[in-house]
């Protein structure tokens, strides 16, 4: 059913993007909505969903359609997570928690970026539901150990670690914005933020509006003007994959490598010990130039499938998206941008609204090729050959 956010029907998650970028700050919005250099890893992302045909199916029982799963061993409503995004409490006052809310609902995993707004803490004592926590490894290894051990505190039930931001890609947006948190008070930040008056209200009930991850954590970090410093000099280029065996270690706990672009790296992550990998260029926004995650991900199902669980991020923005990732071998997906469009646009009920919308799209295109649980969704459902079905491009 189609929900109203008072300029109409929303049906489909462009609809929660256009409400986005009506009520969400300009910086924050282009934080969300931008990819680095010329973004064209960003846009094939998205362009490369459209070149990959489903195959239509006719008189066959539709009833009973179910699309139950699993993501690294945890039942899932929908094969359908929530990805770690930064900044998310700024898109909506206290958006980690409002999305965490909305995930629990749908029976969905929520993940928690290290550079949240809202702390660990912050979402562990005002939801019900365990979530996942994503870490980057900075240079203070101190300060990593002290968060894994507050995720694990918390409860959080698996740890994605992001092994692709060893160095930050530009991204000219947030240059040509000032990006920062919370804004700087420029003349045409204040003429933008005197447009968004439901956001300022919604940002003046909360006390959240910086990294509380880091603030009063990190060694030096006191306010907003040593947490601007520290962030530039802490993204570890050292990272190596004895860093992932000792994190893995010291977590103990269920494990997931995002970032992983390559065959190669795919067979590392797989000898790793890690649960889960996820197909990832981090939504376009490092390497531009780099192959769409979609285009990736079949070799990589190929070649590590059959030993470590894969799954995938980047460009999804329909359930239809979902399904043809599932075709292509992903045991399960994550959704970024398409659920920050709908913080942006209402809050937890329009991460609420986006979460109904993939779920809905899901159920009717896999009944339309002929299927009625989400579990059987492989490359049958492909246009063309069998043989060629799983390499679209």
């Amino acid at each position: 059913m189609a929900r109203y956010f008072t300029s109409g029907p929303v049906t489909c998650i462009e609809d929660l993007r256009v409400l986005a970028e009506r009520r969400v700050p300009r910086m924050f919005y282009d934080y969300a909505d931008s990819g680095s250099y010329t973004e064209g890893t960003y846009r094939a992302n998205e362009d490369d969903f459209s070149r990959i045909k489903l195959r239509q199916r006719v008189a066959v029982d539709m009833t009973n359609r179910t699309l139950a799963s699993t993501m690294v061993g945890l039942p899932v409503s929908m094969p359908v997570a929530l990805a770690p995004t930064g900044l998310t409490g700024m898109q909506h006052a206290d958006g980690e928690i409002l999305a965490a809310r909305a995930a629990a609902k749908a029976g969905v995993p929520f993940t928690l970026s290290t550079m949240s707004i809202c702390s660990i803490e912050d979402v562990a004592e005002n939801t019900d539901a365990p979530f996942w926590f994503q870490l980057y490894v900075m240079r203070d290894r101190d300060f990593i150990d002290r968060l894994i051990d507050r995720a694990k505190a918390a409860q959080c039930s698996a740890l994605v670690l992001t092994l692709d931001l060893q160095i930050l890609g530009q991204r000219h947006k947030d240059v040509k914005n000032g990006l920062s948190t919370p804004p700087r008070m420029t003349i045409p930040n204040i003429v933008n933020l005197a447009t968004k008056p439901r956001w300022c209200l919604n940002m003046l009930r909360t006390q959240r509006r910086t990294f509380r991850n880091i603030v009063g954590h990190a060694q030096g970090v006191g306010d907003l003007r040593s947490l601007s410093s520290w962030t530039a000099e802490q993204f570890d280029p050292r990272l190596n994959w004895d860093d992932v065996k000792r994190i893995r270690d010291r977590w103990g706990g269920k494990l997931i490598l995002k970032g992983i672009l390559d065959p190669e790296d795919a067979e590392l992550a797989a000898q790793s010990g890690a649960e889960a990998l996820i197909v990832s260029n981090h939504g376009g926004r490092q390497l531009d130039g780099a192959i769409s995650s979609i285009e990736a991900l079949p070799e990589i199902v190929r070649t590590v499938g059959d030993r470590i669980e894969v799954l995938m991020d980047g460009g999804i923005r329909s359930g239809q998206d979902v399904i043809k990732a599932l075709a292509l071998g992903a045991h399960g997906v994550f959704i970024g941008r398409a659920f920050l469009y709908g913080l942006g646009a209402g809050g937890e009920a329009g991460v609420t609204q986006c979460l109904d919308i993939i779920r809905k799209e899901l159920d009717v295109t896999m009944a339309m090729c002929g299927l009625r649980d989400v579990r059987q969704v492989d490359e049958r459902i492909l246009a063309g050959r069998p043989a060629q079905a799983n390499r679209p491009f």
